[in-house]
């Protein structure tokens, strides 16, 4: 819906396999989260998304892309080393002997 919303879609409920009611409940919890705004000319109801709400959420996940990529590049390196004690190379078993 969100993505929906950033390229402009005119009716977001012909893009879902659920009804019209469904979608108006996802959108009112997007509002109410502050994700989305909405203005109401006539009987329409037009939503877009709130740009400082997607910042803060970007901002959200940048932080754990970076936090989680650290992990696993550590657990890599630790995958690595056992590796090679597990597997070591032919010269290195010589020498070691």
């Amino acid at each position: 819906m969100i993505e929906l919303l950033a390229t402009h879609a005119t009716e977001i409920c012909e893009h879902f396999q659920i009804s019209a009611p469904a979608v108006s409940q996802h959108l009112k919890v997007l509002l109410e989260a502050n994700v989305v705004t909405m203005e109401k000319p006539a009987k329409q109801r037009i939503y877009r998304l709130n740009p400082v709400a997607i910042s803060k959420v970007e901002e959200w996940t940048r932080k754990y892309r970076l936090m989680w990529s650290r992990k696993f590049e550590k657990l890599d390196i630790l995958l690595q080393e056992r590796m090679k004690k597990l597997n070591p190379k032919p010269n290195e078993v010589n020498e070691e002997q």
